[in-house]
């Protein structure tokens, strides 16, 4: 029993990442869409979405304290 229990949870997840990916596909073309739309607009350039981009990686991204011993 425990056996079928376990294909089944397998086959439950493989439904729910197909499920993930589809969302995440149609959330990168709006994405996508609305940052073209806004070059288009001449509201913002690839440049300036490129260096907003890169200052949100560097403080979203953390940096290992030098004071701290890694463990």
């Amino acid at each position: 029993m425990n056996r079928i229990h376990s294909h089944l949870d397998e086959i439950n997840m493989i439904g729910k990442l197909a499920d993930l990916k589809e969302s995440h596909y149609h959330q990168s073309l709006v994405l996508s869409s609305l940052i073209q739309l806004l070059i288009d607009k001449g509201l913002i350039t690839a440049q300036e979405l490129q260096q907003k981009s890169k200052e949100l990686d560097a403080s979203l991204t953390p940096t290992p304290n030098p004071t701290t011993p890694i463990s």
